[in-house]
């Protein structure tokens, strides 16, 4: 009896691992060209989101050691299959004959993210501002409330293809009075309103931000989302609307 149960223990810990340790595509094979792996990578590696990170040997490790690997490193991230709402991701080294430009975009890649993941847990910086209808926007006026910003600008296509999902966001929280949505954006308030008059953006448009963007926050790459939680802390720092509407889901129920 004893030893049936030890078997049937043994077998259950390897398979619940299983999953685990094999990844969901073979990491040679993407590597072959790079639209095959920049397809994989835009679909299924969002490296804002939470995560188990293992090394290339399979040890488990910190976010912040991982997302370091790829920015200094010669390894891609591939996700783990996995039976459970976790996401695991693993490093796997780079194919000597892979296409050069794999290892140059992770690395860059990996360092948005590490630098945006050690933002984290810090206060955002001070700031008084006045949107496109005059209101002033300070840290004062925004004490207890959830912070949604968007970084952007008019000649961004990134920015400007997500606007009818960042509405759609702002319009399912809008009975929500803690919660408020600003964007900061490089360009002048009359190219702005020239602008928004044709493409609407639900959030409140605060003008002429480029200096502030690049010297006080030093981001390099747009859009990038910030929530603030209630305490005026950055709570995540996100490179796209798909992982901001599942962070700001988590940071709402807090």
């Amino acid at each position: 009896m004893q030893k049936s149960i030890t078997i049937l223990l043994f077998f259950l810990i390897i398979t619940s691992g299983y999953g685990q340790s094999n990844p969901e595509v073979d990491p040679i094979q993407i590597q072959k060209t790079y639209t095959d792996w920049s397809a994989y990578q835009s679909k299924k590696i969002i490296l804002s989101r939470d995560f188990v990170a293992f090394d290339s040997n399979s040890k488990e490790i910190s976010k912040e050691s991982f997302l370091d690997q790829l920015a200094n490193g010669n390894y891609i991230p591939i996700q783990l299959k996995s039976d459970d709402a976790v996401y695991y991701y693993k490093l796997f080294k780079i194919q000597t004959k892979s296409d050069t430009s794999i290892k140059a975009t992770i690395n860059q890649i990996g360092f948005d993210a590490l630098k945006n993941y050690k933002m984290e847990g810090t206060a955002f910086p001070p700031f008084s501002f006045k949107d496109l209808n005059g209101n002033l926007v300070t840290n004062e006026s925004m004490k207890e409330k959830i912070i949604v910003i968007k970084c952007w600008y008019i000649h961004c296509t990134p920015c400007i293809r997500e606007f009818p999902q960042v509405n759609k966001l702002a319009e399912e929280y809008k009975d929500r009075q803690d919660i408020l949505f600003i964007s900061l954006a490089e360009d002048s308030p009359e190219q702005l309103k020239a602008f928004l008059a044709r493409k609407p953006l639900s959030y409140s448009v605060i003008p002429n931000m480029k200096e502030y963007m690049n010297e006080a926050l030093q981001l390099n790459s747009f859009p990038t989302h910030f929530i603030i939680n209630k305490e005026g802390m950055i709570a995540k720092v996100l490179p796209n609307f798909e992982s901001l509407e599942v962070a700001l889901a988590k940071e709402s129920k807090l």
